[in-house]
Parts: C-alpha cells; structure tokens; sequence
C-alpha cells in the first residue's frame, strides 16, 4: 500500500527525485505504520484503567453500530461459499493463488521513464500472463481493458444497467527489496513460501492480497454461476507505491468516461483493518485520507574562501531555520464532527477504556472542557496526535561542496502530511509567516511560493525562496458520508462484520466495532475523486491485533496467515453480494 504510502501519501504529482533504494525503504518503512495503521491506533493508557460496566447506557448517538448484513436473496450462495471458503482444499488453492502472484516480482521505483522506454515495467506483462492462467474465468467473463499496457480495468457486466457499479480497486506493484535486507528474510522475499500457516514474500500483504483476494472471490462466484445484477468494476494500478503517475492517474480519466462523474455507487480500495483495543477488536474503514506537501527551503548568499566567513553562512541560516521549525509545531487541535473525533467517540464502546477518558468522550460533544480533557489524555499517545494535526517532518537537507569554500547554497525539505481540518493553503501560509522574522533578522529577500513577501528593490544579504519541491501539493480528501443515512458506509459496516462472524462461527452483534478511520498516506483513491462521494479503504486484514504490526508491510519478513487470507476473500465475496442486492442507487 502505498502507504498504505506513498501512501506516497498523497496527488497528482509529477516525478519525484531519485533517492537511493535504501533511503526509500527506510522512509516506507517509517511512514508505513502511521498510513497503515493510522486509524488503528494503538497506546498503553497513562493511567490507571478504570471500570466498565457493560450495561452501562451509552448514548446511542455516539458511534452508532449496525447488526451484521446477510445476504438474502444471494443467502443459499453465500453460505456455499462460505463452506467451501473453510474447506483445508479451499485453503491450499487460496495458497497457490497468493504464493504465485507473490513469486513474480513487480518492483516500482522512483523516476521510473515511461511504459514502452523503461525495461524495468517489462516485468507486470509476466504478472498479467500469471491473472489470466490463475483465473480463467474471470478471463473469460469480464472485459478486460487496458490502460497504459499495464493498467487494468475489469467490468463485471450486471444484467441491469441503471444500477451503479460497485467499484473495487487494488494495485499491482510492491515496493522495492532493498539487496542488503535479503539475508534478514526467513525465507526469500519473492518464494511464495507458504510454512503451513502463513505465505511469506513481498506483496503478500501489500497489496497483492486485495488483487488476489478480490479474483478468487469472483472466479469462486463465477465457478458457482453468479451472474450480477449490479456492474462490479476492478481497478488495477501497477505503481502505487511510486505515487501512481503511470497507473491509477491514467486509470481515473477511463473510469471516468465508462459510467460518468460520480457514476459508481461506492469504491472500496487497500486500507486499514482490524485489532484490538482496549479489550475490543476494532475495524476501521478509512473514510479520508491527509493531504500532502513536500516545501523547499532554499536560502542563498555570497560565496568566497572559508578564511573570511560573514557572522552566518547559508548552512547556519538554514539551520536556524529549521530548529525553529521544529520549535513551532502546527497547533492541533481535536474538533467536534472530525473523522478523528468520531474514532474517538467510537472507544467509548470499549471495555478497558479509562473511565474518566469514556466520561469526558461522551461528555465532549456539548462541553468544551470535557472537549479539551478529552484531547488531552488522547494526544498523549504521539501517534494519534499526528493523525489529528497538520505533520512536519525534515527529511531532506543540502549545503556546501567543499570544506574551504563558503556554501552558496543551503536546502532543505520538510514534509507535511495536512490535517483532513486544513488545506495546502493554509500550510504555506503557516510555513512562509513562520520564518519571515528571520528573513528579516538575517536581511534575507524574501520569496514564498511565487509571491514576493519582502521589497524587491530593498538590499540584501541574500535570498529565502520557499517552494513546493518534487511534487504539487495535495488537499486532504473528502470525507467520506458515514451517518445513518450514509447507506454505502452502513452497508459496508455490516458487510465487515459479516466476514469476521462468519469466518468464526459468530452470530452477535458485540463481535466488534465499526468505527470511520482517517490514513495518514494516500492509496490509489486519491485520482478517483470524481468516480463516486462513498471512497472507502478497507482491507479486512488482522492487522492490530495486540499492538502487532502488519507482519513486514514495507520491510523485512512480509506475510500474511492463510486464514486472514480466507477471510480477506469472504469479505469481497459478501461485499459484492450485498452490494447486488442492495438499495444503492
């Protein structure tokens, strides 16, 4: 996931610098458990855990859950399925289906040259040539069109055309394997090994499983002689993890022009799962994603012999700079209605919650002090703090080429990830008001994001330029509808709890919580704005569970346990039958 990344995080973005591969996966790796999991939070509490009585009234207001969705009309199929999904021959075939597309490696990198010039995207025709043998079926079934050689959009025609399609979305790229890591893997990182409970190698997790288990899902439905009413439509990008310029941007406009602005019904691409917390298992659809931008800080001025150096050189100015940066972090603030306050709402279900947390909770929506306690004990934990906000983070910095020369050059970048409550303007604002003192201070003409903040013709020591550096910025994006008239979220939520009741035998409605979740990093979703109001990223994968992370996303060690696996397939097949069957326009 692209952060999933990179999830990177974030637009429409034009190619991004080179960086070494080792460089890349360690961002990827750093980023990825914030984007992955960044509406599943996890934190030991501060103080002591108070009681809970699970008969306690809760205002029903408060996150409010649906029962489980069963599919009628589809039922005897769906319970079929779900029999066959259990079977131990079920679950070798679900195995060769994963470990297969896991052993052909489809890398993205940076700065990949375009389709047709770069050899290295050679590698996804091998991949499409795998699809077609693994699911003859959907082969033979769904058109397949192709975007870009290598994108690829599949149309499940439904037998009624006025109905919306449901769109489903999943990439085909992983990020790279960095060669030095290979040694650090328990078992090859492109062998599909499967152990006896989990499939190891890239993608296992991220996000060949979404691909893979989507296909099985469909080939099993097509195997059994579903024919649906409703048009179910797959996308498929083959460079997420590289911001998606080649794939989903080329996608969106074909999507766009088959079923029309705001023609599909709902969308459901790679995202966050499922785990405990604070004695409650927890699902998290993600309902908007943070914006993105990368800001250049370039400061300029008179070179000459290191013998006779000014008071400040650009490195000094620029590190003055960048300490009062770190100095001034984005006020962060929790507000009533967020997609953060509703995560938040949503622990009061929870049975290990503190009390005097839970009373505050319920009490924070017309009480602003029980507001503000709230937030306090919530940003306690560093994580959940940097969902709410607006991120800094300097990455990036330069200066100087020889030890005995004065640098007349000093950048750096600071990246953000914008707060869904604020914007990219209001990010550069923020960044050009905080440095014009020292502009002024170290008489410094002063440009921020093409505009001239000092006078022009005034003198100078040197130059401040702000810009936005590798990529154009992107707005958080929209939130996606989720009240109880929301009928694609409450559809979705029922359809979650269906999967994880009925891949353990459960039938109640307490199983676990629904709750809207926010990503940090940025999907496939970010291109398809346009497609449809009801954009949801959900993965259905056992991912928290314990304060575990997903096992090796972005790093050494990828796997995924064949169960979840399953169970990733059981949620796409109950959520394209109850889509079907559904009211959605």
């Amino acid at each position: 996931m692209n952060e999933k990344t990179d999830d990177f995080l974030p637009g429409v973005l034009p190619p991004r610098r080179t960086l070494s591969s080792g460089r890349v996966m360690t961002l990827r790796s750093s980023l990825v458990v914030v984007a992955v999991f960044a509406s599943t939070f996890l934190w030991k509490a501060p103080y002591g855990i108070g009681p809970y009585n699970s008969r306690q009234e809760v205002n029903a207001d408060i996150c409010p859950q649906v029962s489980e969705l069963i599919p009628k009309s589809n039922g005897a199929l769906w319970k079929t399925l779900g029999d066959t999904y259990e079977t131990d021959a079920f679950k070798m075939r679900a195995v060769d289906w994963l470990a297969g597309a896991v052993r052909i490696p489809t890398e993205s990198y940076d700065q990949m040259g375009p389709v047709g010039t770069d050899p290295r995207w050679e590698k996804f025709g091998a991949f499409h040539d795998y699809l077609s043998k693994a699911f003859p079926l959907v082969h033979a079934t769904l058109e397949v069109t192709k975007v870009n050689t290598y994108g690829l959009i599949y149309v499940w025609k439904g037998t009624s055309s006025s109905l919306k399609p449901l769109l489903l979305a999943a990439h085909q790229d992983v990020v790279p394997v960095e060669e030095t890591t290979i040694d650090q893997w328990q078992y090859p990182p492109f062998s599909g090994y499967f152990d006896g409970e989990r499939v190891w190698g890239r993608g296992s997790q991220d996000d060949k499983s979404g691909l893979i288990g989507t296909m099985s899902a469909m080939e099993n439905m097509l195997e059994n002689k579903f024919q649906p009413t409703r048009t179910v439509v797959l996308a498929s990008g083959f460079d997420e993890e590289t911001s998606g310029l080649h794939g989903a941007q080329m996608l969106a406009p074909v999507l766009l022009e088959m079923f029309g602005e705001n023609g599909y019904a709902m969308l459901v691409d790679e995202g966050s799962g499922y785990g405990e917390q604070f004695g409650r298992v927890i699902a998290t659809p993600g309902v908007s994603e943070k914006g993105y931008l990368d800001v250049m800080i370039n400061v300029a001025s008179p070179g000459g012999h290191s013998s006779l150096p000014p008071l400040h050189t650009s490195i000094g100015i620029l590190a003055d700079m960048l300490v009062n940066i770190e100095r001034n972090p984005f006020e962060v603030h929790l507000e009533r209605g967020s997609s953060t306050y509703k995560i938040a709402q949503c622990l009061v279900h929870t049975p290990e919650l503190p009390a005097s947390l839970r009373r505050d909770i319920i009490h924070a929506e017309h009480d602003e002090r029980a507001l503000r306690r709230a937030e306090q004990e919530l940003f306690k934990n560093p994580m959940f703090k940097s969902l709410v906000g607006t991120t800094q983070a300097i990455d990036l910095i330069h200066g100087g080429v020889k030890v005995n020369a004065l640098p007349e050059q000093a950048w750096a970048v600071v990246n953000h990830r914008i707060s869904t409550q604020s914007s990219v303007t209001a990010t550069k604002r923020r960044d050009t008001e905080l440095l014009l003192s020292l502009a002024s201070q170290f008489n410094l003409s002063y440009t921020a994001f093409g505009a001239r903040i000092t006078d022009a013709d005034a003198p100078a020591f040197g130059t401040l330029t702000l810009s936005e550096a590798y990529t154009h910025g992107l707005e958080p994006a929209p939130v996606s509808p989720t009240g109880q008239d929301a009928v694609p979220y409450q559809l979705l939520s029922g359809t979650i709890r269906a999967a994880y009741n009925s891949h353990r035998g459960l039938s109640d409605d307490d199983s676990l919580i629904i709750s809207p979740g926010i990503m940090s990093g940025n999907t496939d979703t970010r291109y398809y704005w346009k497609l449809t109001e009801h954009i949801f990223r959900y993965g259905h994968t056992d991912g928290a569970r314990g304060g575990s992370i997903i096992s090796g996303v972005h790093t050494v060690n990828e796997a995924i346990k064949i169960s979840n696996f399953v169970e990733m397939i059981q949620f796409f097949t109950t959520l394209i039958l109850n889509v079907d069957e559904s009211e959605l326009p």
